[in-house]
């Protein structure tokens, strides 16, 4: 298992096309993941924590100790269910429990002893009988808004034809209820929001879009649908954090790379890595940690093979921005 970590300069030179790039050629951490998604920051711990979605698994990795192999400090969860997200607890301990985006909806999960018990579940929302939840479906990416909700859309489960049947939810864990925000869509990914608060982001991968919206920081209204970047390449848009500065760091699905979009929309840089199908990204510091989900034989490079499905990280000069509280209701 390779952990060795490529760190290259925060302020690379531009490339021929004028765009900033970063070159990341080891991993920092090796798992070997089916499909490796939402990483997410634990301050307090100084630690890393990333699902694998196809074997049912979280991941955390402890960066407090330096100089130790990343591998030697990585505890894992195994469970029952795909686990697509995970986000912090208002006045809870993540150490304890978090929240996590599972197959049927959103889920408190005791890490002690790895224990799970829906708090809202997707067949709950507007418009459906709530008895039943749709076995086709499984949750995929999502976040937590300033209000303290969850947005957090489902897609076709693996293994099945892959059909425009999910839906984006807004989950409110205070009422214990899920609203549909936007159906139907095929692979619903990332949300985030600009610095000021006042901008929405989601991007839908098989339409290559990220969307903005005009997000009310009074109400939490989403308003102004519009195409915000629209990709032009083979692969698609998965997962993005937003830096300090409103900068969106976009992982893109089969192209190797991750994109960095300016504000107004604009591709202004990319990391290129070692390994075909990167999926979602986190700021540690000033250093981007990105997922990647595996890939088999033949499907690439014996190197992006043995590669797949690994996690990078990278130093890229700027800060990204906190994460929301998912707020929970005690009843």
């Amino acid at each position: 298992m390779s952990t060795a970590s490529t760190n290259t300069d925060a302020k690379p030179p531009a490339d021929d096309n004028g765009l900033q790039v970063w070159n990341v050629t080891e991993p920092y951490l090796n798992l070997h993941c089916g499909l490796g998604e939402g990483p997410y920051y634990e301050a307090a711990a100084h630690s890393l924590r990333f699902v694998d979605i196809k074997k049912q698994r979280v991941h955390t990795v402890d960066l407090t100790a330096a100089g130790s192999s990343p591998s030697t400090l990585v505890t894992t969860i195994q469970l029952d269910t795909p686990v697509a997200v995970t986000a912090d607890i208002e006045g809870v301990d993540p150490h304890d429990r978090i929240a996590i985006g599972a197959k049927y909806g959103v889920a408190v999960l005791d890490r002690r002893t790895g224990a799970y018990e829906y708090v809202t579940r997707f067949s709950s929302a507007d418009g459906k009988d709530g008895k039943e939840d749709d076995e086709r479906l499984r949750s995929n990416d999502g976040a937590v808004d300033p209000h303290g909700r969850f947005w957090l859309g489902t897609m076709t489960d693996i293994g099945l034809d892959l059909q425009p049947e999910g839906s984006l939810f807004l989950i409110d864990g205070t009422a214990r209820a899920a609203r549909t925000v936007r159906h139907p869509v095929t692979i619903p990914n990332s949300v985030g929001w600009s610095p000021d608060g006042r901008t929405l982001y989601f991007t839908h991968s098989t339409a290559r879009t990220i969307h903005a919206y005009d997000y009310d920081p009074r109400t939490g209204d989403a308003s102004g649908e519009r195409a915000f970047y629209v990709h032009d390449g083979p692969g698609e848009p998965d997962g993005f954090r937003v830096d300090i500065e409103g900068y969106l760091w976009q992982a893109v699905y089969g192209e190797s790379r991750v994109l960095k979009i300016s504000p107004e929309g604009r591709l202004v840089g990319e990391v290129r890595l070692p390994t075909k199908c990167i999926t979602c990204t986190q700021f540690v510091g000033t250093e981007l940690f990105v997922t990647s989900a595996g890939m088999e034989e033949g499907e690439g490079t014996p190197e992006e093979v043995e590669l797949s499905g690994a996690l990078f990280r990278v130093d890229v000069g700027v800060k990204g921005l906190d994460p929301f509280l998912f707020k929970l209701s005690e009843s």
